[in-house]
């Protein structure tokens, strides 16, 4: 095609793309080599659309020399197939309790369903990922997670609900020194083999810490963290994110999510992201865009 053959809007939309590869270059630059963990999951891994870009940004970083590395979740399949077999679904502190029966059923949604299908997407878009899941080959030990004694919950069992400890991390560098993209299942297990089903966005900051990453990304289901106004804070210092944690608007699960930035960030990550799965190509608008999106976490 003659770029002179071309209408004037035409023209219009080649140059600010063109101009959007130039204002994408020095970003490219600055993670390429670098690793990046991804926790994924909520509307985007739901939404077909929206999954599709998620696997096609991931192919986009893997060939321009990043290293993503993704952790996913998979709460509304697994509430899905709890119903479908008439198991009650019961959450303490945020936390899925977890007994024998409801442990099976996660199992097979997290580490054969979900993980499988992420894999084959990616696959799609050139990339070249490796599924793992954190309770096979020791990649994941856990520990049962303490209820907290001001529960009061002597009579409650959380189950197999589990909080990381140590990580294989030697299994992940290998599969990205061999170009694999890995794609984690959020399960672990003890010195007893038991399994526990673990927080997918506490794996992602686990995960993160232990490679010393460059960049945590967690995808969420709203714009970021926002003020008592309602408006997205789009940086935060690590000491205002502190601070921050005790503010009565942070509610819900984006506490626990700014917890794991923050700890990921005292654990040797550089910056970690609080952005909205709910954008298409999210990672790339986040990455390699002047603004980003969402609420970044730094030092």
């Amino acid at each position: 095609m003659k770029f002179n053959f071309l209408s004037e809007n035409e023209k219009v939309n080649f140059i600010n793309k063109a101009s959007t590869l130039v204002e994408a270059l020095p970003y490219i630059r600055e993670h390429a080599g670098k690793t990046i963990v991804i926790k994924y999951g909520g509307h985007a891994m739901i939404n077909q659309n929206l999954s599709k870009s998620f696997s096609q940004d991931i192919g986009l970083l893997k060939a321009i020399g990043i290293n993503p590395v993704i952790v996913h979740g998979g709460g509304p399949q697994i509430e899905k197939e709890l119903k479908k077999n008439k198991l009650d679904t019961r959450f303490l502190n945020g936390l899925r309790i977890t007994d024998k029966k409801s442990l099976k059923i996660v199992k097979k949604v997290l580490s054969k369903e979900l993980n499988l299908k992420i894999a084959s997407e990616i696959k799609k878009t050139g990339g070249k990922p490796i599924g793992l899941s954190g309770h096979l080959n020791n990649l994941i030990i856990a520990n049962k997670i303490k209820i907290p004694k001001t529960f009061n919950l002597k009579k409650i069992d959380i189950g197999f609900v589990g909080v990381p400890v140590k990580l294989d991390k030697k299994i992940i560098i290998n599969r990205i020194k061999n170009g694999y993209i890995p794609v984690i299942s959020p399960l672990g297990t003890d010195e007893e083999k038991n399994v526990y089903n673990i927080n997918a966005d506490t794996v992602a900051g686990f995960v993160a810490s232990s490679l010393k990453a460059n960049k945590l990304l967690l995808l969420t289901d709203v714009s970021g963290v926002m003020n008592k106004k309602n408006k997205l804070i789009t940086s935060l210092k690590l000491n205002k994110a502190r601070k921050i944690l005790k503010k009565d608007y942070i509610t819900g699960g984006m506490k626990p999510k700014i917890e794991t930035c923050i700890n990921a960030i005292q654990n040797g990550v550089s910056e970690a992201t609080i952005l909205d799965g709910r954008v298409s190509h999210s990672l790339i608008l986040e990455l390699f865009t002047e603004h980003g999106i969402g609420t970044q976490i730094y030092k």
